[in-house]
């Protein structure tokens, strides 16, 4: 049986360290795919660096990525092309994006993108919170939970 691989499009993610933890209890070690841009000599675990392109960290994760993986991202786009791969995807406000919610999803990121065109004024996220950092913490242990049986 193949070992779960969890990666992390991690340019702008609050959540390294909970990651790091959970996965490790579980005996995984996460990829973080970020952009040179990113770099630091002071990090955890096991990165991986890829140019400053737009998409060149979603490209990684897109051809490195297996049915029954892990992908942790805002990106709402690349939850669309993973979900269809039955990759499990994991946003940083623990909601778990799969096949049920992602036409919707899809279809909130399209309407607010014409809004955005159009001239009018679109609200970004709202902050990331401690509430948001724990409903993170659960879902992603909830989620390797039900994987490690």
């Amino acid at each position: 049986m193949k070992k779960i691989m969890l990666f992390v499009d991690a340019d702008a993610c609050p959540v390294k360290k909970e990651i790091i933890m959970i996965a490790q209890s579980f005996g995984l070690e996460p990829i973080f795919v970020a952009s040179y841009a990113s770099y630091s000599p002071n990090r955890e675990g096991r990165w991986v660096f890829v140019d400053q392109r737009k998409e060149a960290a979603d490209l990684y994760i897109v051809n490195h990525v297996s049915a029954n993986d892990i992908v942790i991202t805002q990106d709402v786009g690349l939850a669309g092309l993973l979900t269809r791969r039955r990759v499990f995807v994991l946003s940083i406000r623990g909601l778990l994006i799969d096949e049920r919610n992602i036409d919707m999803l899809l279809e909130q990121r399209y309407q607010a993108y014409q809004a955005l065109n159009a001239g009018e004024k679109v609200r970004g996220p709202r902050p990331f919170t401690d509430q948001n950092r724990k409903k993170f913490s659960e879902a992603l242990t909830k989620l390797l939970c039900r994987l490690d049986h």
